[in-house]
Parts: structure tokens; C-alpha cells; sequence
């Protein structure tokens, strides 16, 4: 999300916290402690992919730090919608870049190999292609790889989503809530737009065409999503 915090500091004051905690409980306090610290409260939260969850799920739990909650490429809510996200990112690949993901996840779920954060990062970038429509070059701004934390609090999201936890939170969010989507994400939009609409009555939510799953880095939705955005935040 650095391209996105450089492009929003040009109109308002904005704060990039990275998470390192192990649960999800762990980030939503790392999260917390952070902008107790340093944000001017209530904040506009502004969260891409699992940090679209844990903006959501942040925001249930301490609904008066948050004045708008904005969730970009967000997983779907529910389990009934997530069935073929890694299908649809095999369809999309060369058959050699196939193979070497279906490897890789082999690797990265096997309990014998120690250090396996080399493997996810490999895992990451063609994950990212297959995400993505049409992406202009862009420089690789990782600072680090922690496959023991996406694992660890990905147990514990997967598990609150298939329990129907995650959707319910919903109910205790009470400001206004924007979800941006691509239409070329391979985590499909109907799994945002349907579910949050049933749960959370300020809800809004705009999908980007020739868009996948990181819209600041695309060529044709690029503009529209910081305007977007920007109108937002205001």
C-alpha cells in the first residue's frame, strides 16, 4: 500500500502501520495502539485485501475511533463465495507457472520445512499476476515476507468467516462504508457487495472495470481509483 499512502500524503495526512502480530486479535491491537499514538481520532481506515478484514473487524470493535471505513480488493464474507478464487488464478496462469504454484503450496503446507518465507514471497508474485488485468511496471516494495504470520492469522480469519463471526461484526458498524472492487479480482465482487449490504446500512459499493486485485497499479482503473479515493477522504 506504499503507492497508495505517497499518493494520499499530496491531500491529507496519512499513517501506514504494518502488522506483525500472530493472531488476529494481535493486529487489531498493534492497529489500535498505533493510531492511539500517532492519528489525530476518528480516522477514515482505509484497508486493502486482509487488511480490508482487518479494517472491518477493527472498526466493530472500536466503532468510535472510526469516522469511514474504506475496503479496497476485499476478500468475500462469506464461505459460499470463496470456493474458486484458486481455481480462477490456475486458470489464468501458464501451464509452467501452474505447476510451480501448485508446488509451492505444497511447500508452504508442509510442516517439515522450516523456512518457508522465500517460498511465499515466490508464491506472492505469481499470485499477483494472476490477480492482475492489465498492471503498469511498478517497483517491488515488500519490506519483508512472514509466512508463520500470514498462516497464523489466516487460520484464525478463515475460521471466523466460516463461522459466519466475520459477517456478524457488520452489525456493529455503524459509520459509512465504501468497498472498492475490480472486476477482474478473482475474489468475486457479488462476495463484498451481497453480504455487506445485508448487514451494515451506510454501505456503498463501486466497481472498477479492466480492474484486478491491486487497482492503484492498473492501467485503466488507476485514475478513476485515486479520484475515487481521494474523494472519500476528502
Amino acid at each position: 500500500m506504499a503507492p497508495v499512502a505517497r499518493e494520499l500524503s499530496s491531500i491529507r495526512g496519512v499513517l501506514e502501520p504494518l502488522q506483525t502480530a500472530v493472531s488476529v486479535e494481535g493486529q487489531v491491537l498493534e492497529l489500535h495502539d498505533v493510531l492511539e499514538q500517532y492519528a489525530s481520532l476518528p480516522v477514515i481506515l482505509i484497508g486493502w485485501s486482509w487488511g480490508a478484514w482487518l479494517s472491518f473487524i477493527f472498526t466493530a470493535q472500536h466503532p468510535a475511533l472510526v469516522k469511514k471505513l474504506v475496503l479496497i480488493g476485499s476478500g468475500p464474507f462469506e464461505e459460499k463465495y470463496a470456493a474458486n478464487i484458486m481455481q480462477t488464478r490456475l486458470s489464468r496462469l501458464s501451464k509452467e507457472d501452474r505447476w510451480e504454484v501448485l508446488s509451492l503450496l505444497e511447500i508452504l503446507n508442509d510442516p517439515a520445512v522450516a523456512d518457508k518465507n522465500t517460498h511465499m514471497a515466490r508464491f506472492g508474485r505469481l499470485v499477483a499476476a494472476a490477480d492482475s488485468y492489465d498492471p503498469l511496471p511498478y517497483e517491488d516494495e515488500v519490506l519483508e515476507c512472514r509466512c508463520d504470520v500470514h498462516q497464523l492469522v489466516w487460520e484464525q480469519a478463515a475460521e471466523m468467516r466460516s463461522s459466519g463471526q466475520l459477517l456478524k461484526l457488520g452489525k456493529k458498524i455503524h459509520c459509512s462504508v465504501i468497498a472498492i472492487h475490480g472486476d477482474y479480482d478473482p475474489h468475486p465482487a457479488e462476495g463484498v457487495r451481497e453480504p455487506l449490504s445485508r448487514v451494515i446500512k451506510n454501505f456503498r459499493f463501486i466497481l472498477l472495470e479492466n480492474c484486478g486485485h491491486q487497482p492503484w497499479m492498473e492501467r485503466a482503473a488507476r485514475a478513476r481509483f485515486y479520484n475515487i479515493l481521494k474523494n472519500e477522504i476528502g
